[in-house]
């Protein structure tokens, strides 16, 4: 296609990661036939059907809007057939049928948090936090059966602050990844893609995360501690025990004190210190269970605690 080309897309996607990404391709000269999100789920305590927020952007675009059950459903493969989408853009949705991915004459790609192979899987994010890397960015590469290995198209980097927490590398790499997405759509309809194959030598998982991750062990470093810590904050939040209930740890310092691993050793107006195996970790916001994050001195007038006291169980 010549320079000037526009391509006629679909594109995939469901949270709010993806949401940038759909209104660049909106604003630009290309044409989204469809937006394809997951069906709207029952959350909260009011159990409504809540739409995802790629639902919710399509919406307020004007943008058609397809929401398969199945994926794999003939239904939903005719719905694809029947758009005729020269390229398929997927932003954080499902893994795809293959049947589905191969229909384009362009193919389809993917937008992934990692610079791949790096953190193939569904928590690239978390886990370059969780350990303690200094730089990660985006990816954009067509899709093939496995999933996270097609070949790279774009590859954008940022560095990661030591203040950086999920939610704030979380919205760098979303604004950066939806540069990516419409850069990738425009170098594929002026026809100059040049495809890299990954290195598959390389390649590290990024499994998804659970409770078991979110769980600190103050028999890790106080480093360590600080960066599980950042991968969770503030949602769902990394989380020690108090007495059997959750304690979860929002924001955190690393001191090199010492002490039994979980033992309180300092307590300050604004902050109360935990030993680990190596340093110590200073807590400054908390949010116990069923209860708002909030400072470490309004916790500790609730819930008092003492130079002594140990942490996680």
């Amino acid at each position: 296609m010549n320079p000037d080309a526009s391509l006629k897309i679909i594109f995939m996607g469901t949270p709010e990661f993806a949401v940038p990404a759909l209104e660049h391709l909106h604003e630009s000269g290309h044409q989204v036939l469809a937006v394809v999100t997951v069906p709207d789920r029952v959350q909260g305590r009011g159990r409504k059907a809540r739409p995802s927020a790629v639902k919710q952007t399509a919406e307020a675009l004007g943008l058609p809007i397809i929401q398969p059950e199945n994926l794999k459903a003939p239904e939903f493969l005719q719905d694809i057939t029947d758009l005729k989408p020269d390229l398929i853009v997927v932003v954080a949705f499902q893994i795809l049928p293959e049947a589905i991915f191969t229909l384009p004459p362009f193919g389809s790609f993917n937008l992934h948090a990692s610079l791949l192979p790096r953190y193939r899987g569904a928590a690239p994010i978390h886990w370059a936090l969780l350990n303690g890397d200094q730089e990660t960015g985006v990816t954009t590469f067509f899709l093939k059966r496995r999933v996270d290995t097609g070949n790279i198209i774009f590859q954008s980097k940022t560095a990661i602050d030591p203040e950086d927490t999920l939610e704030t590398l979380y919205a760098k790499l979303r604004d950066l990844g939806a540069k990516l997405v419409l850069k990738t759509v425009d170098q594929i309809a002026n026809g100059s893609v040049e495809e890299e194959s990954q290195d598959n030598t390389l390649a590290t998982p990024a499994p998804k995360v659970d409770a078991s991750t979110q769980m600190l062990d103050f028999n890790q470093t106080a480093g360590e501690c600080h960066n599980r810590i950042r991968a969770f904050s503030p949602k769902p939040g990394a989380f020690t025990l108090r007495s059997g209930a959750r304690l979860k740890l929002i924001n955190s310092g690393v001191t090199d004190q010492s002490g039994e691993p979980g033992e309180v050793i300092d307590i300050s107006k604004d902050a109360f210190t935990l030993a680990c195996g190596v340093g110590a970790l200073v807590v400054f916001n908390v949010q116990p269970e069923s209860k708002k994050v909030m400072p470490a001195d309004a916790y500790l007038r609730g819930h008092p605690l003492k130079i002594g006291d140990r942490l996680g169980h």
